[in-house]
């Protein structure tokens, strides 16, 4: 009974959902229309002008998020806004953008870093320059 109060939560991912988060990720254009939406909802034309994009290209990346889940419309008139499907996004993207992912290079271009590369002192370098940064290790298992 003790263990099992103690055991940590279990934590369900939903891998598919996880792919299509990292698809949109992926590209930089897709990055920075969900940036600005993360400020809130807006329209098409206004994410063109403001990001210095073209209505076309960012009604292609907008039909790709929508696709992958992560945006939704809301008809206004005879225009389209855009807003994150799950407000809960905004901080999961904040969170992931926080995040200083600390990796050794390994000794020759093109070569897999392994733990014999990882360097404690590069660790303590990221921290040190900021405090606030959240270091994830990789295991080598």
């Amino acid at each position: 009974m003790d263990d099992e109060m103690t055991a940590a939560p279990r934590v369900v991912v939903d891998a598919e959902a996880l792919g299509r988060v990292g698809k949109a990720l992926a590209d930089p254009t897709r990055r920075r229309l969900l940036l600005s939406l993360v400020q809130g909802p807006t329209f098409p034309s206004d994410m063109a002008d403001d990001l210095g994009l073209t209505r076309a290209n960012v009604s292609n990346h907008l039909t790709c998020l929508r696709g992958c889940g992560l945006v939704s419309t809301v008809p206004v008139g005879r225009r389209v806004r855009y807003e994150l499907a799950d407000p809960r996004l905004a901080g999961a993207l904040a969170q992931l953008a926080s995040l200083v992912l600390v990796v050794a290079d390994g000794d020759e271009p093109g070569e897999p870093c392994g733990p014999e590369d990882y360097d404690c002192d590069d660790e303590l370098d990221v921290l040190t320059a900021d405090p606030s940064a959240v270091v994830v290790g990789v295991s080598y298992g």
